[in-house]
This record gives structure tokens, sequence and C-alpha cells, in this order.
């Protein structure tokens, strides 16, 4: 009898660890935690129907990264049964607006990325990310480099679940903004749109930062790509149990971060100060500021 046991186990053994050997043989780097797949980074570039079917039998994967114009709706849906998903990173996904409601099966997910999705498509306007309001345990989310501006921004305005959220270079203008107001959040980063066009209003200026005092909740803020001076203190004040801010890549004097560190005795500023050079290269040449 154990001898049968151990013939089962080893034939089991092997079984998983030729599974484990054509994902990586797909080009994907594997964490394995209890001789299960927990984590896998993968490009999903030159993936087939098979090829995604194959990463969808993982089914014990928590912690996923892919990227790839292949990640359309229809091999997104091959993936639905990674229902232990609590973090996912993507790049580049080219799902509409319908296809997010294959998000609701990984109702796990607590921390999910968005890096350049469907780019310049005019098959998703971001009204699809409500679709994550079935996601109740989703409390970080970042939606960064997207050409879907306003109507992105008012659905994120929906996912009261959320307690992080991270932007930048999206599209979206400063009435998008206002949708941030309706969220609980305690963390924040927000950043510059890129620009587009000859028409391309900036997206987060001096200015902003009346809305972003509305957030009561803000512990933790982080301002990018922008041209600031201590002329926002009274917003940074408004912020009740904020006690870190991280100015990065922005145009603001050392002076005047003293005073904004000054008026925020119980809050810790992290400031990193931009060379000419720099302000030139991002701010002007890629920001247009």
């Amino acid at each position: 009898m154990k001898s049968l046991l151990c013939v089962f186990v080893l034939s089991a053994l092997s079984s998983f660890a030729a599974d484990v050997e054509a994902l990586k043989k797909l080009g994907a780097k594997v964490t394995e935690t209890g001789a299960v797949v927990t984590q896998v980074q993968v490009k999903c570039d030159a993936f087939t129907e098979a090829d995604f079917k194959t990463l969808g039998s993982f089914t014990t994967i928590k912690d996923l990264s892919i990227s790839g114009k292949m990640i359309t709706d229809s091999t997104i849906a091959l993936l639905t049964g990674l229902t232990e998903l609590e973090r996912l990173s993507t790049d580049g996904i080219q799902l509409t607006d319908a296809g997010y409601k294959h998000f609701a099966a990984f109702h796990k997910l607590k921390t999910l990325a968005f890096f350049h999705p469907a780019f310049r498509s005019e098959q998703f306007t971001g009204s699809g990310l409500i679709e994550l309001k079935a996601l109740a345990k989703l409390e970080n989310l970042t939606f960064a480099g997207s050409t879907a501006g306003d109507v992105a921004l008012e659905a994120i305005g929906q996912l009261t679940q959320l307690k992080g959220f991270r932007t930048w270079h999206t599209a979206q203008t400063q009435a998008g903004n206002a949708h941030l107001t309706k969220l609980a959040l305690t963390s924040l980063r927000m950043g510059q749109r890129l620009p587009s066009g000859k028409e391309s209003p900036i997206s987060f200026d001096e200015s902003t930062m009346e809305t972003l005092a509305q957030i009561k909740t803000l512990e933790s803020l982080e301002l990018t790509e922008a041209r600031l001076s201590a002329k926002i203190i009274p917003q940074l004040k408004a912020l009740p149990k904020l006690t870190k801010l991280k100015i990065e890549t922005v145009d603001i004097s050392q002076a005047d971060v003293e005073a904004i560190k000054a008026a925020l005795p119980n809050c810790k500023v992290d400031f990193k100060p931009m060379t000419d050079a720099e302000k030139e290269a991002t701010l002007v040449k890629k920001l247009r500021l």
C-alpha cells in the first residue's frame, strides 16, 4: 500500500515539475512556495490560446505580472481560473471596456495595476473599470499611462473599497480629478498627464490641491510632475491625518519646501530636488508645462 502511495506521489510531483517547466519555456519567471506556484512574471507578446490556458491552469498563483498586446477580452477569460490572485500587475493589455467583466473572477485581489492599458484604443474609454466594484477586497489601484481620461476617473471614483490610488501620464483633466474626492483614500500618488496634440490641458497644478484637500482621510500623499510652491500649504494643512508627503520631479524651491516642513511638523516630508537639465527634459519638453 505504501509503495503504491509513493508511486502516486512521485508521479504527481513529476507531472507538476513538467508543467512548471512548460511554463518556464514560455519565458515565465516562476516562484514556488511549498511545492506550488505562487508567483509568475511573464511577457505574453507571443502567447497562443494554448499558452494562456497553460498559464491559467496554475490556480495557486497569488502574484501575477503580465504584459503584452495578446492580452485581450478573449484571452483574459482563459485566466479566470486564477481565483487565488491577490496581486495583479498588467502592462499594455488590449481589453475593451466590456472585457473588464472578467475581473470579477479574481475576487481575492487586493492590489491591481494597469500600465498603458489599450493605449489609443477607441474601444477602451475607461468606463469598464466600474466592473472592479465587484472586487470587495481590492484596496490598491494603479492606473498609469492611459489615453482614457475623465470617464476612467469617474468609474474609479465609484470604487469605494479603495484605500490607495496612483495615477500619472493619463488623459484626465482637472474635472476628472474631482471624482477622487468620493473615495476614502489613505494614500494617493498624483502625477501629470502626458500631452497629446496641440490642446492638452494640464491635469495637475497648484489649483489641484483644492481638490485633494477634500480627501480628509489621506495619510500619505505623493506629488509629482508639476510646478508647485509654498502656496499649497493651506491645502496640505487641511489634511488632518497626513503624516507622509513626497515631492519628486517637481519644480519647487528649497525655501518653499522648508516652509512646507515648518507648516507640517507632524508630517515627514521627502523631497528630491530637480536639476535645471531635468526640469528642461521632463517638465518642459516631455510634459509641456
